[in-house]
């Protein structure tokens, strides 16, 4: 009777919890994967480093553990003695001062998160990999845009789209031996956001800056619709795929912060549509700045090749048919979310 107890006991979720590990989860979108996770009953673990942020983890149910990405030594050891049912690869960089740094964190970060997992023999159900649109880069500009279909050839055109690339091949490289599915979402926005909340903050300054001519036809994915892709991916997704995500719109390139300023209040605003040459010249003294001074700016190479790109159309019907994945926040309702958070939080 008793071991017959405890054999049912074993098999309950409620006594026995799927085990997360989440890197980058002080981030911006890691910090949402762990509220999704505890909200689901996974017993969540953070992987964080001694100088990240926990004031989007305070939630006292997260396990903390400190993760050295850039030694596979070191991370062995600090998981030879855990055991995981599930990964989400969300750590990385956007911007570096250093070319050099895209490779060593998000590439070489992955292989080693990736090498480590398989020294130690983790018994992983699945492992989702962030990733980026940006791993296509510029394609399909001529007009009429079509979308970016996972058939295309990646083209980076940026030092973190190159990274990101080069993390997906190596993943890609493993075959069957990790279960591993790669996400590619488009622009990624919501509350605790920094870089889009520089546009909010410069509309409330009473300045919006758009760059280049050309139409321009973007697309965005609120948050934690990105967080829904990766549980529907840890639960279904097949080794080896790869998804993009979008709110399955297309948006203008203005469209973006005329939301933003009517959720402002429609303060007075001068609208300055620049020529990409002149972008060029600010981003090239942005990088020169940055180096000078030790710090990372918005402004700089890659940032030029980002906003001067004007398709980024994406095909999300594989996610939906595969994945089940169906945006629930269109652009509309996912600004005025996430300018009452910035307000909320008096950020703005």
């Amino acid at each position: 009777m008793f071991l017959c107890l405890k054999f049912l006991v074993t098999l309950h979720p409620k006594f026995n919890k799927m085990k997360i590990l989440i890197t980058g989860a002080s981030g911006f979108i890691g910090s949402f994967i762990v509220e999704e996770a505890l909200r689901r009953g996974f017993e969540t673990w953070a992987a964080v480093r001694k100088s990240s942020s926990k004031a989007f983890l305070q939630d006292e149910r997260i396990h903390f553990i400190p993760l050295n990405l850039s030694s596979k030594e070191q991370l062995i050891e600090q998981l030879k003695e855990q055991q995981f049912d599930y990964v989400v690869h969300a750590a990385g960089v956007t911007k570096c001062l250093n070319k050099a740094d895209f490779r060593r964190i998000n590439t070489e970060g992955t292989k080693n998160l990736v090498e480590a997992l398989m020294a130690v023999k983790m018994p992983l159900k699945r492992l989702v990999f962030v990733s980026s649109l940006s791993v296509f880069g510029a394609i399909k500009e001529q007009m009429p845009y079509d979308e970016i279909r996972e058939t295309d050839t990646p083209q980076p055109n940026t030092e973190y789209g190159r990274s990101k690339l080069a993390a997906e091949q190596y993943l890609d490289s493993l075959g069957t031996r990790v279960p591993y599915i790669i996400l590619r979402p488009t622009g990624v926005y919501g509350p605790r956001e920094k870089d889009y909340f520089m546009m909010a903050k410069s509309i409330q300054q009473h300045m919006d800056l758009a760059v280049g001519f050309q139409r321009q036809d973007i697309t965005f994915v609120y948050v934690t619709d990105v967080v829904q892709a990766i549980f529907l991916a840890l639960e279904k997704g097949e080794t080896g795929r790869k998804y993009f995500l979008s709110d399955g719109e297309v948006y203008q390139s203005t469209t973006f912060s005329d939301l933003i300023h009517e959720e402002l209040g429609r303060p007075w605003w001068i609208r300055i549509t620049a020529p990409t040459w002149v972008l060029r010249i600010v981003t090239f003294f942005g990088e020169y700045v940055g180096r000078m001074t030790g710090k990372v700016t918005a402004l700089n190479n890659d940032k030029y090749n980002i906003l001067k790109q004007r398709n980024w159309r994406c095909d999300i019907e594989p996610a939906r048919r595969e994945l089940g994945f169906e945006p629930k926040v269109k652009l509309e309702e996912g600004v005025k979310r996430t300018i009452k958070w910035y307000k909320d939080n008096k950020w703005l």
